[in-house]
């Protein structure tokens, strides 16, 4: 009877134990795993994906150099620079944005910003226009003109 006794008891134990690890969610591993909003002791794995999103919500800068090369790839065939030219406005735009990117930053309000941003863009064409040719400055100033006017969509003219 004894012996009966015991088996039931260890039958008991056994299934209750897993009925108990099954609320956890996670059967047969070990600690307390998904069960109860993502269980306890597993906060590693809820921090990294808090780490993940805070990653994600911060854009990567672009680098100052891909930025002028960019902007040296249109200039240089509309303008037809040579390469001292390349060499001194890629380096003249490459100190615009720098300094831009510091004056974004500053501490001051939104309108000493774009009053600042606006002398350091006039500052900074004027620097370029003393490189460039005659041809080359008028081109210049069309290229400014069109990209400080914004494009207008194209509407019927069928009315």
């Amino acid at each position: 009877m004894k012996l009966l006794q015991t088996i039931l008891l260890a039958l008991f134990v056994i299934v209750f134990s897993d009925t108990v690890s099954a609320q956890y969610g996670n059967g047969y591993n070990n600690g307390y795993g998904s069960g109860y909003g993502n269980g306890y002791g597993n906060g590693r794995r809820m921090n990294s994906g808090m780490d993940q999103s805070m990653s994600q919500q911060k854009p990567k800068e672009i680098p100052v150099e891909v930025t002028v090369a960019k902007i040296m790839e249109q200039l240089k065939p509309a303008l037809n620079l040579d390469e001292l030219q390349v060499i001194a406005i890629s380096n003249i735009v490459s100190e615009n944005i720098r300094t831009q990117g510091m004056l974004l930053k500053a501490e001051t309000s939104q309108e000493d910003k774009m009053t600042n941003i606006k002398a350091l863009s006039e500052a900074t064409d004027r620097k370029i226009t003393e490189l460039l040719n005659k041809d080359q400055k008028e081109k210049y100033v069309l290229l400014n003109e069109e990209s400080k006017s914004p494009k207008k969509s194209k509407k019927k003219k069928s009315e």
